[in-house]
Formats: C-alpha cells, sequence, structure tokens
C-alpha cells in the first residue's frame, strides 16, 4: 500500500525538499530554525552595507530590466521595491489553486534561507504567517514568461494590497481579519520577492506529486484493461523483461505480476495468441520509460531546491560587501524537466486511451459492442472513448515544449526566456486531462469485467479495484450521465492511491 507521509510542521534549516514543498501546499506548518534566520540576518546586513556605501547593485540601488543603469537614491530605495510590485502585478486569467501558491510560497521562503538575497527577516516572517494562517494570495495563472506576475500577486498580500482566497475583500482587509499586519518593503525586498525560480520549483513540486499518484493509478488500471482482454502474461515475464537493462520496466513488470497474480482469467487464456497488442504488452516500457524521467525530475527540483536563484546575490563582508549580477534566476533545467515529464505523461494516457478503445471495439475485445449491456439500444462507453481520444489530442498539442519558445522582453535586456513557469502548467494541464483518460479506462475496465458472464475469477488484486469502482457507481447502463461517473472516477484517481 502506498500512501502520502503527511508531515503536519516542518522545519526548515538548509533546503526542502520537493516532498516537503508538497507537503506545506497540502497543509502542513513552516518554520525556521535558528540558524536559518542567523543566516537571513547576515545577508541582510550586507544589502544595508551596500545601500549605506553606495556600491552599484542592480534592484538595491538601480532599476531593473533594461533601467538597470538608472541610479536610485537611498530615500527612494524602498519606494522602488513597492513600485517594483505594483508594476509587475500584471497577471491575467484564471488563479492557481491555494495548493499551487502555497508551493510557490514554500519554494520562495527556502530560497530566501540560502543566506544570499538580503530580505530582512520580516519579509521572511511575514510568507511563514500567510503560509501558517492559510491567508493565501490570489494569484493569475497567466501572464508571465518567468515569473515575475504570479510573485507579484504573492507580494501584494505580502505589503497589504491583492487578494487572498475564499473572501473577495483587499489583502489589506483580509490581513486585518487573521491579524496580520501589512509589511513595508525595504531596499532589494521588491526585487527579490519578485525573483528566482520558487515559482517553477514550487508548481514542479506539484507536478511530481501528481505525476507520481498517476503512475501507480496507470500500472493499476492497465492490469485491469490487460485482464478483462485476456493478455498474454509471458510479456511480463520477470527473465526475460530483465533483458532490457531498465530498472523502471523492471518495477512496472513486477508491480503487473503482482496485480495479476491469481488470475484465473489469464490461466484460461494462456497461449491463446502469440503475443498481445503493443498498448497491453509494452506497459511496463512505456511506464517504465515515464518513471526514469519522473525520478530524474525529482533529483532535479530537489537540486534546484538547494540552489540560489537570486539576482543580484550578495556576498562578501560588512566592510567589503559585494552584489553579484548573474543568471541564476533563470530556470532553463526547469523549463526542459517539465517539457520533458509532461511529454512522458502525454504518453502513459496515450497508452491508456489505446486499451479503452480496445475494451469497447467488439472487434478485438470479444465483449459486447461498447461495454453496452443492449448494444444498439444503449451506446454504453461509445462517446467516452471519443472523450479520451479528445484529451490525447489536446495533451498531444500541450507537449510542444515551452522551453523552446523563446521571446525578447524589456528592450533586449532580457533576450532569452526559458518559460519554467509555463512548462510547469502546462505540464499539470496535461496531468489534468491525463487523470480523465485514465479514469475512463478505469471505468471501462470495470465494466468489461461485469460483462465478461461465466468467466473465471478475478485476480485478488485487480478484483478490489473492481470493488472500489462499483462503491462510486454501478454499472452503467445508459441510464444516467456518464460524465457523473467519470468524475467520480477522476477524483479517485487524484486523491487516493489504488489498492490503499
Amino acid at each position: 500500500m502506498h500512501t502520502d507521509p503527511k508531515p503536519t510542521a516542518i522545519t526548515l534549516n538548509h533546503a526542502l525538499s520537493w516532498r516537503e514543498v508538497h507537503a506545506v501546499a497540502t497543509g502542513a506548518s513552516l518554520q525556521l530554525s535558528p540558524d536559518t534566520a542567523t543566516r537571513i540576518h547576515a545577508a541582510r546586513a550586507l544589502v544595508d552595507s551596500i545601500s549605506a556605501k553606495g556600491i552599484r547593485a542592480y534592484g538595491v540601488n538601480t532599476g531593473v530590466g533594461a533601467l538597470c543603469d538608472v541610479m536610485i537614491d537611498i530615500a527612494e530605495q524602498a519606494h522602488l521595491s513597492r513600485n517594483l510590485i505594483m508594476s509587475h502585478a500584471v497577471g491575467v486569467g484564471s488563479p492557481l489553486s491555494p495548493i499551487e501558491t502555497r508551493a510557490i510560497m514554500a519554494a520562495q521562503v527556502n530560497n530566501f534561507c540560502h543566506g544570499y538575497s538580503g530580505v530582512r527577516l520580516a519579509l521572511v516572517e511575514q510568507l511563514l504567517t500567510l503560509l501558517n494562517a492559510h491567508c493565501t494570495p490570489v494569484v493569475p495563472s497567466q501572464g508571465s514568461v518567468g515569473y515575475l506576475s504570479h510573485m507579484a500577486h504573492i507580494a501584494l498580500v505580502v505589503i497589504g494590497e491583492g487578494q487572498v482566497h475564499a473572501t473577495p475583500s483587499s489583502g489589506n482587509a483580509s490581513l486585518g481579519t487573521s491579524h496580520i499586519k501589512p509589511l513595508v518593503l525595504a531596499a532589494k525586498e521588491g526585487l527579490s520577492i519578485l525573483n528566482g525560480t520558487p515559482c517553477a520549483t514550487g508548481l514542479a513540486a506539484m507536478v511530481l506529486a501528481r505525476a507520481e499518484r498517476l503512475l501507480a493509478w496507470a500500472d493499476d488500471v492497465s492490469a485491469m484493461s490487460f485482464e478483462a482482454l485476456r493478455g498474454q502474461p509471458a510479456a511480463f515475464d520477470e527473465d526475460i523483461l530483465a533483458l532490457r537493462q531498465s530498472p523502471a520496466i523492471n518495477q512496472v513488470g513486477a508491480r503487473l505480476r503482482a496485480l495479476l497474480s491469481g488470475s484465473a482469467i489469464l490461466a484460461a487464456s494462456a497461449g491463446a495468441h502469440t503475443q498481445a497488442s503493443l498498448s497491453l504488452r509494452a506497459i511496463p516500457h512505456v511506464h517504465g520509460a515515464a518513471r526514469e524521467v519522473w525520478t530524474h525530475t525529482t533529483v532535479l527540483v530537489d537540486q534546484e531546491l538547494k540552489a540560489v536563484t537570486d539576482n543580484p546575490i550578495v556576498t562578501g563582508t560588512m566592510e567589503a560587501p559585494e552584489a553579484h549580477s548573474e543568471a541564476h534566476a533563470i530556470g532553463a533545467a526547469l523549463g526542459l524537466a517539465m517539457d520533458s515529464l509532461g511529454v512522458a505523461v502525454a504518453s502513459v494516457a496515450a497508452m491508456s486511451e489505446r486499451r479503452t478503445d480496445r475494451l469497447v471495439n467488439p472487434l478485438v475485445s470479444g465483449l459486447p459492442a461498447f461495454l453496452s449491456a443492449v448494444p444498439g439500444v444503449g451506446s454504453g462507453f461509445m462517446i467516452a472513448q471519443y472523450t479520451a481520444a479528445s484529451l490525447v489530442a489536446d495533451n498531444r498539442r500541450l507537449a510542444a515544449p515551452a522551453s523552446l519558445d523563446g521571446g525578447i522582453t524589456s528592450a533586449l535586456q532580457e533576450d532569452h526566456l526559458c518559460h519554467a513557469t509555463p512548462a510547469a502548467l502546462k505540464a499539470l494541464k496535461i496531468l489534468d486531462n491525463a487523470e480523465h483518460i485514465v479514469a475512463i479506462e478505469l471505468l471501462a475496465a470495470t465494466q468489461a469485467y461485469d460483462l465478461l458472464m461465466g468467466a473465471p475469477a478475478r485476480a485478488p488484486a485487480t478484483e478490489r479495484l473492481h470493488q472500489r469502482v462499483r462503491q462510486l457507481a454501478p454499472t452503467y447502463t445508459d441510464d444516467r450521465p456518464l460524465a457523473v461517473d467519470i468524475l467520480r472516477a477522476r477524483d479517485l484517481i487524484s486523491s487516493q492511491w489504488p489498492n490503499a
């Protein structure tokens, strides 16, 4: 049985893992260790020294983007921080979910705690207060080529503007009801709260968590279809799969063997065909390949959480402080990884739709046409397969790489864009579609079992899955909108683990 780890409180010392970001996103509290607070204080002292000494530092005493050579007087540096939030809060479209925004905020706190950003501890504590009070900013999902507009809408609530979820009132009034006072930003803090890769990294943690659960369901649901279509279990032979030299392929193969163990259906049909279709016998290979991409992405996202991704970063001593303008805020690796994992998930979902098509097609299934108890009078799952095919096509369009979109902004100052945040948002949309596609296969395989009249017994594991689905909805007889059943099955896949 696979269950989600559910820590209720996390202390940030060095760096969060992607699983810890996900845990905070889904409700765990977050606090700082004393050492972390010390690092934040030390970095802030460097910024104060830079400001006092008049050392040129991007976004501290200069404008930003193409305005990087415009010097800002010390008296105006706090005003610059506020102005940056206002001018960068340009997001449009439907808002991110509160969970997604919390993931971004957790990653943002994590970035500050490396001790190179130079923000005050008060800013970090304000973000922690918002997180732990579940006072979540409303963040429009569109309008950023990288991260700026998303982060700006979080920053609005930090300073008492903007909106939070679950209330139509302004951020100021909402903070008041939570007894949270607005924060006045100091020098550099406006740029720091906008900057870095926390937006893409937080969203990537959500992609990883959802993809992990979906891949588990894909294995289990595919086993049901394999059994209902009376595949040839020899395709999953341990010794033969081992020749492929892929730990993930062998992992999926072992899972399928366990799920199908004790199946009288497969025992009765053994040897009936030379080989099954690729959507059946290649399950370990396609699902295994997706798992390998997922595993690589977990390493990369954890690496990103350990990295300093601010611009500029501050180092040195109080006597000789330094500000370094670099490109650490560019999330090229994240964009590539999210594109790759999105393609992997889309591939798994496309194979799921192919199995659904085989289940509903009487030419290959050996079952009543379209899984209808009375074909002709009832259309059964005919049009549900259309829905799956439509979502597969949508995923094909979404799988185009965001990381190659390019673009030029800020008067040629920012003339290469990696689109890491759009890549992560695109991967989340692919997951939305994939969850529905696998849900349709789950319902179709369950229906197929019901129509195998007088068939030998199912495997114990697949029988348990069959019973879970039937607790949600009875056998389909064209007596209700099938969309209701699809929604229930999708909710099952997105909220619980298979065989839990």
